[in-house]
């Protein structure tokens, strides 16, 4: 089960509450027990995965991460140990004296712990049906704790080893492909080669050119070594093609599947089914279709939509004076946050962001703005095709784009890291339903306070709402096995009016990068807890105003949005707690 992230320590914890929110002068109130956990459980457990074998990343654990999938027996055995011995510290915790903050952190913090040691008991299950091809591991790996210590060894013998294992690794790999390994398989296998690989280097880099007799004999077995671990892997990606899918998009991803899909849901605290989800979508989407043929009708298009969308498109700027546009936007949007009152907007985080113009490599991935410290500018270079230069232009016109800059910038992701930052810095449970849905709340939240100056400023919104309700119904459907990359393209494109181009980035943003199965659910549903939970608390009876359920959301930092309901609502809550907030209510 992907995970975004482990736990980012502090050393307190403070109990948030609706009177703090009223009253913010009041202090906080003290809550050791469960960040003093966390704070000692990071500072061991980023030890012990530097110390066992190399360390080749961060100190989190995620599935789908070479971190877990490729690191060495002895270490993941070392890191369960080391979780173990946490959720015996935690579960000693008498939980219903804790504070309610704190025992959402218990509750966090356990449901993470069982959850890596699940991945881990995964992955060495999964090491068990290699471990034939893998005959030779235990030599790299002996090597590898002789060098944490710098102790010599002997060169010729290792030498010896090194040549043979070269010479037989063909065999290896056919035995490898006698097992007919599933797809998760082969990208553990491919994972567990680079590991192999960063050991080898991590060791030869230490002793060549120090120890005389070292370089002697290893120097030519080691090259050999790694020719033939190369060719290892060029076979298990060889394996990794029959699973791709040859619909002609050339996108390359890996479904997960329904189980898997429900597995995630659930840690991420989401008590809807896939199915369930992609309807509501489509109840989201039907409502986008009836504001998109009223803005139709005022701009004189009538029942012909896509019409008024190409109009609305080919409203760009001209090449170079995208970032002007940037800026004008960014005034706009803060301007109406501020006449409003609708959140605390420090005067750091108004100073110090800036823009960044995107690479056209990476447009292939990301056609659109990206954000957080700065924005980084998704729009023509020289060097990009004409039919590209001008998809590009269209598809960040100043209506699409008046929606992405703040979303991007204040009150989005530029605010909400500064927050992260600074406030509850133990606690980042780092989740797309917090992360983007904070950001994609505030284009629902504008929408409801009239910030659309008109028909072309509504469609510029509506295409944003209309493409998160349509990832939530490509990516899903994808994952389940129902749609290829291709149907995903051709759904953007008819259903969306996406340009071809963007559509294909888009798709391959979502399969082909860094982005968890549920990333791009996590936007609007992630949008949708928040408003729902800004619906019982503001609309409903006034219990704070809404610059206080901002300002207290961001104050929380990330986690489940049913954690922060719990905390800012009182919700009661158990040791075991279980996803149960059924929030959609059209």
């Amino acid at each position: 089960m992907k995970k975004y992230g482990l736990i980012i320590i502090g050393s307190i914890c403070c109990s948030f509450s609706l009177a703090d929110a009223q009253m913010s002068s009041e202090p906080c109130v003290p809550c050791q027990e469960v960040p003093t956990l966390m704070q000692q459980y990071k500072a061991d457990y980023q030890q012990l995965f530097s110390f066992y074998s190399p360390h080749i990343g961060n100190y989190f654990v995620a599935k789908n991460t070479t971190e877990v999938k490729g690191a060495s027996e002895e270490k993941l055995q070392r890191l369960r140990k080391c979780n173990e011995v946490y959720l015996q510290k935690i579960e000693q915790l008498s939980f219903s004296k804790l504070p309610q903050e704190c025992k959402v952190d218990y509750i966090l913090f356990k449901r993470n712990l069982e959850e890596v040691n699940q991945e881990i008991d995964e992955t060495l299950h999964t090491y068990q049906d290699l471990k034939s091809a893998f005959t030779f591991e235990d030599i790299i790996y002996d090597l590898g704790k002789t060098r944490r210590r710098g102790d010599s060894f002997s060169y010729e013998k290792k030498a010896y080893q090194f040549d043979s294992i070269a010479k037989v690794l063909n065999n290896n790999v056919t035995i490898l492909n006698q097992k007919k390994l599933s797809l998760a398989e082969l990208k553990v296998a491919e994972a567990k080669v680079n590991d192999i690989e960063t050991t080898i280097e991590w060791v030869d880099n230490f002793y060549k050119g120090y120890q005389p007799m070292y370089s002697w004999w290893m120097k030519t077995p080691v090259v050999a070594l790694m020719d033939g671990l190369k060719s290892f892997q060029t076979k298990i990606l060889e394996n990794e093609k029959a699973y791709q899918f040859h619909d002609g998009s050339g996108i390359v991803g890996m479904p997960i599947g329904r189980e898997e899909l429900m597995n995630q849901l659930k840690f991420e605290m989401i008590p809807y089914s896939p199915e369930e989800l992609i309807d509501q979508a489509n109840k989201e989407f039907a409502w986008c279709d009836q504001e998109m043929l009223k803005a139709s009708k005022e701009m004189g298009f009538g029942l012909d939509w896509k019409k008024a969308v190409e109009k609305v498109k080919n409203s760009y700027v001209p090449v170079g004076e995208q970032p002007q546009l940037i800026n004008d936007l960014y005034q706009q949007s803060i301007d109406f946050v501020k006449k409003h009152d609708m959140v605390t907007i420090p005067p750091i985080a108004e100073e110090t962001w800036g823009m960044d113009m995107m690479p056209p490599e990476r447009q292939r991935i990301n056609p659109f703005f990206t954000g957080g410290n700065e924005i980084t500018i998704s729009y023509p270079t020289d060097n990009m095709s004409e039919s590209d230069k001008l998809m590009s232009m269209r598809g960040n016109n100043p209506h699409f784009s008046r929606s992405t800059v703040f979303h991007e910038l204040i009150p989005g992701h530029n605010l909400e890291f500064y927050y992260m930052r600074r406030n509850r810095t133990y606690r980042d449970y780092s989740t797309p339903f917090w992360v983007e849905g904070w950001s994609l709340y505030w284009e629902l939240l504008l929408w409801d306070k009239q910030f659309p100056r008109g028909p072309e400023d509504r469609i510029g919104m509506l295409f944003w709402r209309m493409t998160r309700c349509a990832r939530i119904i490509f990516s899903l459907n994808y994952h389940l096995g129902k749609w290829s990359p291709q149907q995903c393209i051709d759904y953007l494109v008819d259903r969306v009016d996406y340009e071809r181009a963007n559509a294909e980035g888009e798709v391959r943003r979502s399969f082909e990068g860094s982005y968890s199965p549920l990333y791009q659910v996590g936007y609007l549903v992630g949008g949708q807890q928040i408003l729902a939970l800004k619906k019982d608390l503001v609309d409903k009876g006034e219990k704070m105003s809404l610059k206080q359920f901002n300002d207290a959301v961001m104050q929380l930092n990330a986690m489940p949005i049913e954690m922060v309901r719990a905390i800012l609502k009182g919700e009661k809550l158990t040791a075991n707690y279980k996803t149960n907030w059924r929030f959609y209510d059209k």
